[in-house]
């Protein structure tokens, strides 16, 4: 049978394999963050929320859509792609829904103000569905359904991304993103359920921090116009990046799509931009958050109590290997739980372009001393 595993508590090597120059406290790396968006002219308050949520995914152990997002954010500020007082607003509502015009904001902020809505109407009426437009890039998806979770709330997120990377099932024009999806589901004593994927199989962030570290793709991450693998994160763009589960994650991917993208109004197919590139434009992403009250058929306790039972008993099952069964969400609290004691590893790559951005913006901190 699977042991059991302290999942606070993981070594080291568990959670951050890589070799890194310096490690910074939560408190630090959201300082320099907020620091760096003001120096371009980002609100305070909307710098401060940014920063908490590029941070919050570092802590998941989603790097891909942490700090190594802020350069191409500042780029897209400078370049006047984002909008630095934007009016967002509620521009429809229902008792259990809403949609959230972000006036092209910085996407964090436009959706946790949309994670907030959801969560009030839901502790309202049991359940509520909000959608954003004229939103842009929000980071990682796992981060939005976790501020329903601890609301003692189930979430679901689901975005269109922010560039195009694949097909359509069988064609050859690149239409699609990378579409995220996370589920966050509450337990009682045991460690809640969290799923945060892309429909792809790997995401662009993946793909940059594999390019950052000097490392190959597997193969059947992307492939080239005729099928063959490409393993140099450099060239990932000269191909497609692949569905997971071939049609059916395709298909996954077109949903989610249709409804954080038509359903809302905002970008779709076409319409995209890939903003690593687009500097200029506004993305007019679309996002959207379900939140429900898991004591909609059963209490609340009773609802924790049967999660907590069927949790440990999916992960006490029997396992392939010496390791325990692990479930989705096991890993971001034990990387969570490790970062915020010992700091957030900054790897070499990236400390050198964060360095680079502190002094040419004139910020006081430019992470060249250990704390």
């Amino acid at each position: 049978m699977g042991k059991r595993r302290n999942w606070h508590s993981l070594p080291r090597s568990a959670c951050d394999a890589r070799p890194v120059s310096i490690r910074c406290s939560v408190a630090r790396l959201e300082a320099f963050v907020a620091q760096a968006l003001v120096a371009v002219g980002v609100r305070p308050d909307h710098a401060q929320v940014t920063a908490r949520r590029l941070v919050e995914a570092d802590l998941r152990g989603r790097t891909g859509h942490g700090i190594i997002r802020l350069p191409l954010y500042i780029d897209r500020i400078v370049a006047g792609a984002i909008n630095l007082r934007p009016d967002i607003r509620t521009v429809h509502q229902t008792p259990v829904s809403a949609l959230v015009d972000g006036d092209n904001g910085l996407g964090q902020v436009v959706m946790t103000l949309a994670v907030e809505t959801a969560i009030e109407k839901a502790k309202a009426s049991g359940l509520a569905w909000v959608g954003t437009r004229r939103s842009n890039h929000a980071g990682a998806a796992g981060v939005y359904s976790a501020m329903a979770m601890r609301e003692d709330l189930i979430g679901i997120y689901c975005a269109v991304a922010s560039a195009n990377v694949m097909p359509p099932w069988g064609g050859r024009e690149r239409l699609l993103g990378t579409n995220p999806l996370a589920v966050s589901i509450p337990a009682g004593e045991e460690v809640p359920f969290q799923l945060d994927i892309a429909t792809t199989v790997a995401s662009h962030g993946t793909i940059k921090v594999k390019a950052q570290a000097g490392e190959s793709m597997p193969e059947g991450w992307v492939i080239d116009l005729d099928g063959n693998p490409i393993t140099h994160p450099e060239r990932a763009d000269e191909g497609f990046l692949m569905p997971i589960g071939g049609y059916k994650g395709s298909g996954l991917n077109l949903a989610i799509g249709m409804l954080a993208g038509i359903m809302n109004g905002a970008a779709f197919g076409r319409e995209v931009i890939d903003h690593r590139v687009v500097l200029d434009r506004p993305a007019d992403t679309g996002q959207a958050i379900l939140v429900l009250r898991p004591d909609l058929f059963l209490g609340i306790d009773e609802f924790k109590t049967e999660m907590d039972r069927q949790l440990r008993m999916l992960r006490g099952s029997e396992s392939m290997t010496d390791e325990p069964v692990q479930l989705a969400g096991e890993r971001a609290v034990a990387v969570e739980t490790q970062r915020r004691q010992d700091g957030v590893p900054v790897p070499d790559p990236l400390l050198a372009k964060l360095r680079a951005l502190a002094e040419r913006l004139g910020l006081d901190d430019r992470l060249d001393e250990k704390e």
